[in-house]
């Protein structure tokens, strides 16, 4: 980890369907001075944007090069069908791969998933991106099976999805070149992983504007003045009165006197 950084923000790429908003948000929160600038590429040029240096770390799809990425990772997609709102299968909630034997199925030439063996019937050509192919699904040609933030992304009112079982499935990662890890990234990493600003796992950060490294400047209790104690305060104002006048005396067989 590098002790300062060369450029002035903290460049993040990330694929579509991966939404940093939140993360975005709290390191607004926690690092003003340092804007973070977003940019959106295509998951297959991911790898070579990093490693050309337009990005400083990257929201990526894995798998990733182990050998030249570092990677942290962030969570797994759920994997759904999109269909037309009256094909068959909306009447289930849950799709298995058999129940689209008689559908075309599309694959996209961006296509995230690994597939072993695509289910359904073959188009006769792949579509060139995944908007491609939902405008398909919507033509009533076929039917598309994607990560569902992917679904999300291209959502139309004409079309819905449901989950597909015994189907490959998307992970998402943060990763950076191997060689390139700066205390932004290590500052991103702990936002992602959910840690606090003073976590003893992230880096310190400075006190905020107007604090003192003094906890006890203006907030510590007065001690009293030297043979003084607050308990003998607290004696001496119950034995005044509200008028100040001493309590009253007993007369010889220990009757309090009556005052006239």
């Amino acid at each position: 980890m590098t002790g300062s950084d060369a450029t002035p923000s903290f460049r993040l790429a990330y694929v579509p369907g991966v939404m940093p908003d939140k993360w975005v948000r709290i390191w607004n929160e926690r690092q003003p001075d340092v804007p973070l600038t977003l940019t959106q590429v295509p998951a297959g040029a991911a790898a070579e944007r990093l490693l050309g240096g337009d990005a400083d770390a990257g929201l990526v799809r894995t798998p990733v090069d182990r050998e030249v990425f570092s990677a942290i990772p962030l969570y797994t997609e759920q994997t759904v069908v999109v269909v037309p709102k009256d094909h068959l299968v909306t009447a289930v909630d849950e799709v298995a791969p058999e129940d689209l034997a008689d559908d075309i199925v599309l694959h996209p030439l961006d296509d995230v998933l690994d597939w072993e063996s695509l289910p359904g019937r073959p188009a006769l050509e792949r579509p060139a991106t995944t908007a491609d192919a939902v405008e398909l699904v919507a033509a009533g040609i076929g039917v598309l099976v994607v990560p569902l933030s992917l679904a999300r992304l291209h959502h139309r009112k004409d079309l819905t999805h449901r989950p597909l079982k015994d189907a490959p499935e998307s992970s998402v990662a943060l990763a950076w070149p191997e060689d390139a890890k700066t205390d932004r990234i290590e500052d991103f990493i702990g936002i992602v992983r959910g840690r606090t600003v003073n976590s003893t796992r992230g880096r310190q950060q400075p006190p905020a504007r107007g604090e003192s490294g003094n906890a006890d400047r203006g907030g510590a209790r007065r001690k009293p003045a030297p043979g003084k104690s607050a308990a003998g305060r607290s004696a001496g104002a119950k034995r005044t009165g509200k008028s100040g006048r001493g309590a009253p005396k007993n007369d010889r067989r220990g009757k309090p006197r009556r005052r006239s």
